[in-house]
């Protein structure tokens, strides 16, 4: 009896420690010429589900091969472009070599290798909207084009926006520190072939900033298979000037190790014209402005991920910008009537401005997975360094009424500002069960500007201080965070709830001025998502949250940019931030068809509002607090197929703002309704869908923003895309503002200010492109969607 006990404890013992070992799977793949097939994409995955294991490419010589194999059993499989994929069954209980893979040239294919690019689909979800753009045409050009391609993202006048919300952007969790315009080069430089979907988050959970009020959220796919690719582009832009930018990037993957690596350079030269109106009680003044920019701007990125086994993984991330050429020729022309003969009636000014600037930020994360809950334990700690120098020059003749020269005024004022901005964040996530998850985090984070301004005016070609427009200014911003959060699922219901806590300590002091904003606050930021699904076809779903707009510090600073003697853009250190309530209710039909209806409202809502001095007839643009902003709205949403290869996108919103503030020692109120409306089509042609069109179109009514009445535009985007090359190539032709309906007209009129603005922003533009991809093109990625089409097949293979 013992011995036969000790019998089936050897064999348990026995198979415990087989099943417990790992190994080493190996084989060879070629062609039917029995030529080896080099880079060809090799899947380990498992039999029971067809789930990837890992994967690998072949060597030179056709070689493959996967180590650390635990004893199951697998499938193996095999694919290169042009050949059909084969799929092998194999059992792993000790080192083993497979037989030869042969893999057939896929008839289709002989004469010419065909890429099938797949269509963008839209999801709705209870509190985002994700567009899936994988292995679409659109992954083929830049990360820009996108998200002009994005339902309900708006790229305007070169800055993103989500219904008048520029939002906070997000590329793999990582919040991207740099300002509007610099993410909008950023991305013109980087290329959208790793890009896996864009998710429009319109009420963020609790582990996002409480700043965070809409996110857009940019997944970039990882790749699974061993191996290299990259890409180079060139694109050319004809607006009123040239512009040029071109690249490249690279991606290698090992067994344990990524690097991508991206590098763009942008040269451009950008025309903006200007006309102001100013009706001051006696005076009319029309000053037209014609700025000319120059830049040249190089973007460097890298991300490095390391995993050290199943369960740790280490990732090192670069943004850096370098902007080493920076010049702009302000040419202004100001005329006032009526005209008086021994009294100024007109003024010419010539401003030139040089400036260089560094922007350097880096991430360090690590994500630890738990064996026991599967729970993740995340970090990720980040350092930016800002540095900012200007130089202006500012001259003006200025000429009486009958034409005779008058005075000569000239200055200048050499700027410079270093930010460096410190975040360290630990969340911890933990699934309970099949149903529900609990989530919790904290985070630090701490800003440091410090700025000076010195202006010297000329006087008898001697440089003297001017004091009142020299200035010192220091800002120091330190948060603490914390949050929880609870998700949970039922058959027909589910919920999702978060609360965060912020204690802001904020230190500002302007030296010439002798101001200090101090504020030292400590507010909560609930979120709710709760959604009920009615039928197969119909769900219901409510979402609420409270979050906070921080004034940017470069809003706080005093500092003085003179477009001319009269006209000065400066800061406002008084700013408070400001706080948003959001409430909103929908349906969502059939996965096509989404109503929303909403209420917003902005406590301390800041706006840029131009104030004229009907004194000193200066014309100030300052950034100011009002009391509030209300905004109630109804919006429709559908996204659908007309046909098999014409897709579009529909969504539309009817809504009313209302801006209510002090200004004078007056209330003031003012309210308007106004329509937004995006129409964006995606056809593709061709049997391959190697010939994609978009054509996008964004109405923005006329309507109300900080007491200012801002006229209608239409903005308008073509883009084409042809798939050359053997998948390895496209070529592209955008082009921008075909109507020509881009224009900016703003109206102040309240009380005793009385002004208007033209601008036009050179937004119209052909755009020529081309891009090459090398290497390994053909990398598969984690969110692989065939393993149900895997299953089958191999069904069908074990039933010979």
């Amino acid at each position: 009896m013992i011995q036969k006990y000790f019998c089936v404890l050897t064999l348990l013992f026995s198979t415990t420690l087989m099943w417990s070992q790992t190994f080493t799977v190996s084989g060879n793949i070629k062609d039917e010429a029995n030529n080896p097939i080099a880079y060809a994409n090799i899947l380990l995955l498992k039999a029971q589900d067809s789930t990837i294991v890992s994967g690998t490419t072949s060597n030179e010589e056709g070689e493959f091969g996967f180590n650390n194999v635990a004893a199951n059993k697998y499938i193996i499989k095999a694919s290169f472009i042009s050949y059909e994929d084969n799929y092998s069954n194999i059992t792993v209980s000790g080192d083993l070599q497979i037989p030869l893979i042969v893999l057939k040239e896929s008839v289709e294919t002989l004469s010419e290798i065909q890429i099938t690019y797949k269509k963008p689909t839209l999801t709705r979800e209870v509190d985002r909207l994700v567009f899936n753009v994988e292995k679409t045409a659109l992954s083929e050009g830049n990360m820009m084009e996108v998200l002009r391609n994005t339902p309900g993202v708006l790229v305007l006048d070169n800055k993103i926006t989500i219904k008048n919300t520029i939002p906070t952007v997000y590329i793999n969790d990582k919040k991207v520190h740099i300002s509007a315009n610099e993410i909008a080069e950023l991305l013109e430089g980087t290329s959208a072939s790793n890009i896996k979907a864009i998710e429009v988050i319109t009420n963020p959970p609790a582990r996002y900033g409480a700043e965070s009020g809409v996110v857009l959220s940019i997944i970039m796919a990882k790749n699974l298979i061993s191996g290299y690719n990259g890409s180079v582009f060139s694109n050319y832009t004809q607006g009123v000037f040239p512009k040029t930018n071109y690249g490249m990037s690279n991606y290698f993957k090992g067994k344990k190790i990524s690097v991508y690596a991206n590098y763009s350079y942008n040269n451009k030269k950008v025309d903006r014209v200007e006309r102001t109106t100013i009706n001051y009680p006696d005076q009319q003044w029309v000053s037209d402005l014609d700025r000319n920019t120059w830049t040249e701007t190089h973007n460097f990125n890298l991300n490095f991920d390391w995993d050290f086994n199943n369960n740790n993984t280490l990732n090192l991330s670069a943004n850096t910008q370098f902007l080493p050429y920076f010049k702009r020729i302000t040419k202004s022309n100001t005329q006032i009537t009526p005209i008086i003969s021994n009294e100024i009636a007109s003024f010419n000014s010539n401003n030139l401005s040089k400036d260089k600037k560094n922007n350097l930020g880096f991430d360090l994360g690590y994500v630890h997975t738990f064996n026991k809950d599967n729970a993740k334990l995340y970090f990720n700690s980040h350092y930016t360094n800002y540095d900012y120098k200007s130089r202006q020059d500012v001259e003006t003749d200025y000429f009486l009424g009958n034409d005779s020269f008058f005075v000569n005024n000239a200055f200048n004022t050499r700027s410079t500002q270093d930010n460096e901005i410190i975040t360290s964040q630990l969340d911890y996530s933990l699934p309970i069960d099949d149903s529900s998850s609990f989530e919790t985090g904290v985070k630090f984070s701490n800003v440091k500007s410090k700025s000076d301004n010195i202006q010297n005016d000329i006087i008898g070609n001697t440089e003297v201080l001017n004091i009142d427009n020299t200035d010192f200014f220091n800002y120091d911003e330190t948060v603490y965070a914390a949050y929880l959060s609870y998700d949970k699922q039922w058959e027909k219901w589910s919920l999702s709830s978060g609360l965060r806590v912020e204690q802001t300590v904020i230190k500002a002091m302007s030296v010439s001025t002798d101001q200090n904003n101090n504020q030292d606050y400590l507010e909560w930021f609930p979120t709710a998502n709760l959604s009920f699904k009615a039928s197969d076809k119909v769900s219901i779903y409510t979402n609420y949250k409270r979050s906070i707009t921080r004034p940017d510090y470069t809003y706080l600073n005093p500092f003085k940019y003179f477009l001319n003697d009269n006209t000065v853009v400066t800061g406002n250190p008084n700013l408070q931030p400001v706080y948003t309530s959001n409430i909103k209710l929908g349906v969502s039909i059939n996965n096509i068809f989404t109503i929303e209806a909403y209420y917003k409202k902005y406590k301390n809502n800041v706006f840029q509002i131009p104030i004229q001095d009907n004194d000193t007839n200066i014309l100030t643009y300052t950034s100011l607090n009002i009391n509030y902003t209300e905004e109630i709205g109804l919006d429709f949403e559908a996204y659908f197929n007309i046909v098999d290869k014409w897709t579009v996108y529909i969504g539309t919103s009817f809504y009313n703002y209302n801006d209510n503030g002090t200004f004078l020692n007056n209330t003031i109120s003012r309210d308007r309704w106004a329509n937004y409306t995006n129409f964006t089509n995606n056809v593709s042609f061709l049997k391959d869908n190697s010939l994609t069109a978009y054509f996008t179109m964004t109405y923005v009514g006329k309507n109300v923003q900080g007491f200012q009445i801002v006229n209608s535009r239409l903005m308008s985007d073509l883009s084409i895309r042809k798939t050359m090359l053997k998948g390895k190539g496209s070529v592209s032709l955008i082009i921008s503002d075909l109507f020509n309906e881009q224009d900016v007209f703003v109206t102040t009129k309240f009380l005793n200010q009385d002004n208007t603005l033209y601008d036009n922003l050179d937004n119209r533009y052909v755009k020529l492109g081309f891009r090459y991809n090398f290497g390994n093109t053909k990398l598969s990625t984690k969110d692989h969607s065939s393993s149900v089409e895997e299953r089958e097949r191999l069904g069908n293979e074990n039933s010979h």
